[in-house]
């Protein structure tokens, strides 16, 4: 933990790093790749939408020895051709979901299964759901969605500039999409769970973007005063300071909902618990990855457009040329010739220096060259 701490602290300082801007096409084709997976994903094979959202009824057994398949075939047939999914439970019973069935014919249903699992009837619980109520649900839900995006946008704008709204707007539906998508491809059941759970992780996916770009607004508050780093390279050094504190609480955030996940769900049953966890699990973890690739990315694609910085990356790359060109003509002859490059020196050392640190996209902690000393106490400058 010393180590990852002391990494951390050296990516804060900018001795370290790892240039996430400069390897952004990476990151945005394998969003792209993974997005259109979701989407085409979630094109064929559809949502498995609850019996709260297609209407239906839910049995609830106790402990029986019948196992799930040949309960799902029994349901089957006592519902005369519904559609029925089971889900065993951490007690041995069993939760019968049938759905597109009504008041009068779920109680014959009900009679059968009781027969057929050999339970008494009054033991197997039945809950009825009107399709309207789901219907309900998905337009409150939907609108819920709209005004919180309309919002975010809204407070980004105002907080930092309408390129950080926008870039955060297009993580957030990127992390929709894969999470909608996950659901789509494993054919995992979307309940009132579900949608609770995909409004919850808009809030986490949005608590790393706005951490590093709190930290990108005050690195390049007076961006264009200096002609040391490029917009990019202050939006990489902004990631990687912030790098381990989005990991350390992506990974605080996972483990407990991982608990909920595995551990609830796995022994516990199914049921509202696991459909809330799945969606955070995924949610969580996407959110995690659009903060750091995609958002910062996408923000300094936009801002490289604006034309002060355009000027500013035009300066840097002069002066990274120049100290360049001072630094290939080090070796000289002595004496006045010296003393040109002390003069110089310790300004042309920190541009070269710059300008290996943006090639290679790890930034190191600067140290004063070895010749500052050299011909001091001599005007001249020669040996004497």
């Amino acid at each position: 933990m010393s180590k990852l701490g002391n990494i951390g602290a050296r990516l804060y300082r900018g001795e370290v790093g790892y240039d996430f801007i400069g390897k952004r096409k990476i990151w945005y084709g394998i969003s792209i790749l993974i997005t259109i997976t979701a989407i085409v994903g979630l094109a064929v094979r559809g949502l498995n939408m609850g019996i709260e959202f297609s209407g239906g009824a839910v049995f609830t057994t106790p402990k029986t020895s019948v196992s799930s398949s040949e309960a799902e075939h029994k349901a089957e047939a006592a519902a005369e051709g519904h559609q029925a999914v089971v889900q065993k439970l951490g007690n041995g019973g069993l939760r019968i979901q049938i759905s597109e069935l009504d008041t009068e014919q779920s109680v014959p249903v009900q009679e059968a299964l009781a027969k057929d699992l050999n339970v008494p009837v009054k033991d197997i619980n039945t809950q009825l759901v009107g399709p309207s109520w789901g219907e309900e649900i998905a337009n409150k839900a939907w609108m819920g969605l709209g005004i919180f995006m309309v919002l975010v946008v809204i407070y980004l704008a105002i907080a930092f500039e309408w390129r950080m709204a926008l870039a955060a707007l297009i993580a957030l539906i990127h992390d929709l999409t894969i999470t909608v998508g996950v659901y789509a491809l494993v054919g995992f059941e979307v309940t009132p769970g579900t949608v609770i759970g995909l409004l919850t992780i808009l809030g986490y996916s949005l608590y790393d973007t706005v951490v590093v770009f709190d930290s990108l607004k005050e690195a390049s508050r007076d961006a264009t005063k200096q002609t040391r780093f490029t917009y990019s390279e202050l939006a990489n050094r902004s990631i990687n300071s912030t790098l381990v504190r989005s990991i350390n609480t992506t990974v605080v955030a996972l483990l407990p909902v991982a608990g909920l996940l595995f551990v609830g769900g796995g022994l516990l049953g199914a049921g509202m618990l696991n459909d809330i966890s799945l969606a955070l699990f995924v949610g969580l973890a996407a959110g995690a990855y659009s903060s750091i690739f995609i958002a910062t990315p996408l923000v300094a694609d936009l801002k490289e457009r604006d034309p002060a910085m355009k000027a500013l990356a035009k300066r840097v790359r002069q002066k990274r040329a120049a100290a360049a060109a001072k630094a290939g003509g080090a070796e000289r002859p002595e004496g006045a010739a010296a003393d040109a490059v002390d003069e110089d020196g310790p300004q042309d050392a920190d541009d070269a220096e710059d300008t290996a640190a943006a090639g290679s996209g790890m930034v190191g902690q600067r140290h004063q060259p070895a010749s500052r000393g050299r011909g001091r106490g001599r005007p001249s400058g020669k040996r004497r």
